[in-house]
């Protein structure tokens, strides 16, 4: 398998993953969890997180800001700007849609909530927990998928 393959694996993984938590940690902040509610948030924010990995380059970006920042791959310094990239790219546009969904559901519903404060609460919240799974999940997910496919692994 080569690595095109791994990479359109690893932004299934990621996306699944991502939306998973970040459908969940919205809901929950809101105080409307229910599960017809979260099963839509998570299809929908899986939609968009596999449209953004089909149309931005993540491995490209990742790899140059890698050599512009002298950081060595594997290292503490590249998983972060890695996680950064991702969580960048990914995380303010699906929180943006989500949030908007969410208060136009509401509103429509006769609440009278500002949408700004709504916004800047969700994107910091996903900011840091997106981050935090880029952080930790893409190793992983990289490290199963290469020894899954039979490539060798870096130390």
């Amino acid at each position: 398998m080569d690595m095109k393959k791994i990479g359109m694996k690893m932004s299934l993984l990621m996306g699944l993953s991502m939306s998973f938590v970040l459908s969940r940690i919205g809901l929950l902040s809101s105080g409307k969890f229910t599960v017809g509610e979260f099963l839509k948030s998570f299809i929908i924010s899986f939609v968009i997180s596999m449209v953004i990995g089909l149309i931005i380059p993540m491995k490209k970006i990742s790899d140059a800001l890698l050599v512009k920042f002298n950081a060595k791959a594997g290292t503490t310094k590249a998983r972060v700007i890695e996680a950064l990239v991702s969580d960048v790219l990914y995380s303010p546009l699906m929180t943006f849609i989500m949030v908007y969904m969410a208060y136009r559901q509401a509103t429509s519903h006769g609440a009278k909530i500002p949408f700004g404060p709504m916004l800047l609460k969700s994107e910091i919240i996903s900011f840091i927990a997106a981050f935090v799974l880029a952080y930790v999940l893409s190793p992983v997910f990289l490290k199963l998928l290469m020894k899954g496919n039979g490539m060798p692994q870096k130390h």
